[in-house]
C-alpha cells in the first residue's frame, strides 16, 4: 500500500508546476566539517560508518555497504561538509553529484518522506554553493527537482514514522514553501501539521519519549531553522512551535556537558560539534537556573566539572527498540576533556556492536555478572526495563548529592541496586557509593536461594568507569589506585573501599563518523555480593598539585 501511495505521490509530483526560483533567498545554516569535506573531495566517503576509497568516482556508483549508508547519501548531509570546505574542488564535487542524483533519481526513484525532507533542506541551505556558476538552464532543472520533491512531500509527509522523521519531513516542506516561489500554498497546512507534531512528541518538561539527547537537540535544531525561515518569510510562527524551542532549550542545557557535547545515552552521541551552540543561539531563550533533573537525567556541576547521571528507567513504546540499559550510568566531564563515558551507540558499526553497546556493561555503573539491569524481549525492544525506585538531589556541605536506586536485579538476585554520587563545589572531587542490597523478606529469600544454587559463592558484579580514549590511565604496583591523565595537563587519581578487585580492561569508544570504534580502557571493580548488603566506595579526585584552573587551549 505504501509504495503504490508512493508511486502516485511520484506520478502527481512530476506534473507540479516548478517554482520558477527563490522567492526568498535562502541562507547556509547547517553545520559540516572541513576535515570530512577534505577526504570526500579526496575520494575517501565515510557514510553511516562505512569508510568507502573511491576517488574519481561518482557517489551513486559506489555500491552500497547497507541501507545506512545509502540513506546518509540519500539524505545530503554530505553537502554541509563540502560546503565547510569551501572550495573549488568540494563544489565541483558538490554540484556534480547532485546533478548526477537529479538524471539517476529526479523522477522519484527510491525516495522516502524523511529523506526528502532532509534533502530539500540541504539543498535549501547550500543553493548558493550549487547554483554558483550554474546557467539558466541548469538552474531550472535544480528548481523543478526541489519543486517536485515538495509537492510529493506535501502528500506523504504522514507516512513517515512519528517523532524526528516526521518532522524533519515537516520541516524540509515549511522550507520549501517559504523559500520557492509560488509554493506559498505549503506553508499553512505544513506549519499547522508540524506545530501539532512539536505538541505531540515534546512534553511539558521539553523532552521526548527516547531520552536521546542528541535527537532532542537535531529537533531543536529543526525548529529554530523553521522559526527563522517563517520569520525571513514573513509568516507567523506558531505558538505551538516557539513553546516548544522555549521548553526544549533548558531541558537540552541540562543535558550538555562542560565541554559543549551533549552526555551519550540511549542511542545519542555527544553531537555535531557547534550545532547545538548554533541552536541555543537562534531559540533566543536566556539561560537561567534549570531544574537539576531533566528528561530523566540528573547533571551534578561544580566549577568547570559536570556529571550526568542517567536517573530513570530505559524508554518504552516505539523508543525501546534504541534503549539502552543503563540506569544509573554516569558520565563525567573536566572542562573540555571528557573523562567517563558510556561507549556509546553502536548502529554505525554493525548488528553486533548495536546489541552490545545497549548492555549495561557498556556504560559506566554497577552491572550484575552476565545480566543488564534491563533486558531484551522478543525482538529488539527492552521489554525488562529497571525501574527506579528512589531518586533525589539534594544539598549537602561538600557538594550537591544525588541517591538512586532500581529494582533492575530485583527479580533475578533479590537485590535492589543503589549509587550515591556527591560532587564537591570546587568540581575537584567526585565520590561514590555502590551497593546491593536484599531490602525484604521476599527479596532476602532470592538471594538466599541463588547463594545455595551457587554453592554459597554469591553474584559476580562489576562496577565500570569507561574513560575516553584521550585520557591516559595507570595503575598502581599495589593495585590500589588508577592515575589518569588528561590532555589538558589535569591528574585525577582514582580510589575505592570495600570487597572488590581493581582492574584496568580494554574497552570502546563508539562515535558516529569514525570508520572503526576507537580503542580505549577502563577502570573496572569486580566483586562478588556475598551476604544482604554489598558496599563500595570510590572516589575520583584531582591530584593536589592539578591546578584549580587550566588554560587548555590545545584542540587536539
Amino acid at each position: 500500500m505504501d509504495r503504490l501511495a508512493d508511486r502516485l505521490a511520484v506520478l502527481a509530483a512530476r506534473r507540479a508546476r516548478p517554482a520558477p526560483g527563490f522567492a526568498v533567498q535562502p541562507e547556509p545554516r547547517s553545520v559540516g566539517s572541513v576535515t570530512r569535506g577534505e577526504r570526500l573531495v579526496a575520494g575517501e566517503v565515510l557514510l553511516a560508518g562505512h569508510l568507502v576509497a573511491a576517488p574519481g568516482v561518482a557517489l551513486w556508483d559506489i555500491a552500497a555497504p547497507d541501507a545506512g549508508f545509502t540513506a546518509a547519501a540519500q539524505g545530503f548531509g554530505w553537502l554541509d561538509d563540502l560546503a565547510a570546505l569551501g572550495t573549488k574542488a568540494a563544489r565541483r564535487q558538490a554540484q556534480d553529484w547532485t546533478w548526477d542524483w537529479i538524471a539517476r533519481h529526479g523522477a522519484g526513484q527510491g525516495w522516502t518522506p524523511e529523506l526528502t525532507g532532509r534533502r530539500i533542506l540541504r539543498w535549501l541551505h547550500h543553493a548558493a554553493l550549487l547554483l554558483a556558476g550554474r546557467d539558466r538552464a541548469q538552474a531550472g532543472i535544480f528548481h523543478r527537482a526541489l519543486s517536485r520533491q515538495a509537492a510529493y512531500l506535501a502528500r506523504r509527509w504522514k507516512a513517515a514514522p512519528a517523532g524526528l522523521p516526521r518532522i524533519e519531513a515537516l520541516v524540509g516542506l515549511v522550507h520549501a514553501g517559504v523559500l520557492l516561489a509560488g509554493m506559498q500554498r505549503l506553508v499553512g497546512p505544513a506549519t499547522a501539521a508540524l506545530a501539532a507534531a512539536c505538541e505531540a512528541e515534546i512534553d511539558a518538561e521539553g523532552g521526548i519519549a527516547s531520552r536521546n539527547p542528541e535527537e532532542l537537540s537535531d529537533l531543536l535544531t529543526l525548529l529554530v531553522w523553521t522559526a527563522g525561515a517563517l520569520t525571513e518569510g514573513a509568516y507567523p510562527v506558531p505558538a505551538a512551535l516557539s513553546a516548544a524551542i522555549r521548553r526544549t532549550a533548558p531541558t537540552l542545557r541540562v543535558l550538555r556537558h562542560a565541554d559543549g557535547g551533549l552526555a551519550r545515552f540511549h542511542g545519542g552521541g555527544a553531537g555535531a560539534e557547534g550545532r547545538l551552540d548554533q541552536a541555543l543561539a537562534l531559540a533566543g531563550v536566556r539561560a537561567g537556573t534549570s531544574a537539576p533533573i531533566a528528561m530523566g537525567f540528573a547533571r551534578l556541576s561544580g566549577r568547570r566539572t559536570t556529571v550526568i547521571v542517567d536517573a530513570s528507567s530505559p524508554p518504552g513504546g516505539r523508543a525501546a527498540r534504541r534503549a539502552h540499559a543503563s540506569t544509573a550510568a554516569f558520565e563525567m566531564t573536566s572542562g573540555r576533556r571528557p573523562v567517563v563515558v558510556s561507549c556509546g551507540a553502536g548502529e554505525a558499526f554493525g548488528p553486533a556492536w548495536r546489541q552490545a553497546a545497549r548492555a549495561t556493561q557498556s556504560h559506566s555503573v554497577l552491572a550484575m555478572e552476565g545480566a543488564s539491569s534491563s533486558r531484551l524481549g522478543a525482538g529488539e525492544d527492552l521489554a525488562e526495563r529497571a525501574v527506579v525506585t528512589a531518586c533525589r538531589i539534594t544539598p549537602g556541605v561538600e557538594g550537591m548529592d544525588l541517591y538512586l536506586a532500581h529494582d533492575g536485579w530485583l527479580a533475578s538476585h533479590g537485590l535492589t541496586a543503589s549509587r550515591s554520587l556527591t560532587l564537591s563545589h570546587d568540581g575537584r572531587r567526585l565520590s561514590g557509593v555502590d551497593s546491593l542490597t536484599a531490602l525484604t523478606h521476599e527479596a532476602r529469600r532470592r538471594f538466599e536461594e541463588l547463594m545455595t544454587a551457587t554453592a554459597m559463592t554469591g553474584a559476580g558484579f562489576a562496577i565500570r568507569f569507561h574513560l575516553h580514549p584521550e585520557v591516559e590511565a595507570e595503575l598502581d604496583m599495589a593495585e590500589a589506585a588508577v592515575t589518569l591523565h588528561l590532555r589538558s595537563g589535569e591528574v585525577w587519581i582514582f580510589r575505592f573501599t570495600g570487597p572488590a578487585t581493581l582492574r584496568l580492561e580494554p574497552s570502546a569508544y563508539l562515535e558516529a563518523g569514525r570508520p572503526q570504534p576507537w580503542p580505549c580502557v577502563q577502570i573496572v571493580l569486580h566483586g562478588r555480593a556475598r551476604g544482604f548488603e554489598t558496599r563500595i566506595g570510590w572516589t575520583l579526585a584531582k591530584a593536589k598539585d592539578t591546578p584549580l584552573a587550566i588554560r587548555d587551549l590545545d584542540g587536539a
